[in-house]
């Protein structure tokens, strides 16, 4: 049955939503999974902050094109679908290579980081990034780090000049009774 130019428009820009609050797109194929499997897949994806969507190609090539994204064209050929990381691209590549590793099945295309194409090996690199927490945590310490220092550098010469003062206090007051 075929489409009506509608339901594609429809189709297109519920496509093009998807695409444009991603960070990132991970394209697989899912020809042979069950729908029992495809169900767990979603929820599974959903849990990390994405959505998992089997596309229609042609409809697909369009949303992509109006987001500005060029993949090469054997990432939309076959049985497609698209992760969409809508929070944490990593944690969501991580997501998908283990449910690939789980299913004889479910294969990764390919995908699109900040709008550029990556291919699998692309994708097992960004399921190898820390969390986004982790990462902001060393961000934080990287930025934090030479304040830091610069903080205990400036504060040294007076620490020191403190011990003195108090080394020489010290045997002034303990000399003191033992003279009276």
């Amino acid at each position: 049955m075929a489409i009506t130019k509608e339901r594609k428009s429809e189709l297109v820009a519920r496509y093009s939503n998807w695409v444009n609050r991603s960070q990132a797109l991970i394209i697989t194929q899912y020809k042979g999974l069950s729908m029992k499997d495809v169900d767990a897949l979603r929820a599974k994806v959903r849990d990390a902050g994405g959505e998992f969507h089997v596309v229609k190609n042609t409809l697909a090539v369009i949303a992509l094109k109006e987001a500005g994204i060029s993949l090469p064209d054997e990432y939309l050929q076959g049985s497609t679908a698209i992760c969409f990381a809508l929070r944490d691209a990593p944690q969501m590549a991580k997501a998908m290579l283990d449910a690939a590793k789980g299913s004889e099945f479910l294969k990764i295309k390919g995908g699109a980081l900040d709008k550029k194409p990556i291919n699998e090996a692309g994708v097992k690199a960004l399921a190898e990034l820390p969390p986004l927490p982790v990462m902001r945590a060393q961000l934080l310490g990287v930025l934090s780090a030479p304040a830091s220092r610069l903080v205990r550098t400036l504060a040294e010469p007076a620490r020191g000049l403190a011990a003195v003062i108090k080394a020489h206090a010290e045997p002034a007051t303990e000399a003191e009774p033992a003279a009276a």
